[in-house]
């Protein structure tokens, strides 16, 4: 249960949205084009960031720059 303490866990780097433009989930509700996020965990098709709800949500790498 790594996810769990992903919150406190040091940033890995900080990345900022290019697009929200996503073909089965609606995700312009917690990102916002233009705005820089923080990285908390990386996989090779996701990134977790601290979205728009200051929560941990996963995001495919498509979304950032």
């Amino acid at each position: 249960m790594i996810h769990t303490n992903w919150a406190t866990k040091p940033t890995l780097k900080t990345v900022t949205c290019v697009q929200t433009d996503a073909k089965k989930f609606l995700v312009s509700n917690v990102l916002t084009v233009g705005k820089s996020y923080e990285v908390k965990n990386e996989t090779e098709e996701f990134l977790f960031v601290v979205d728009n709800t200051g929560k941990i949500g996963g995001f495919y790498k498509e979304y950032f720059q």
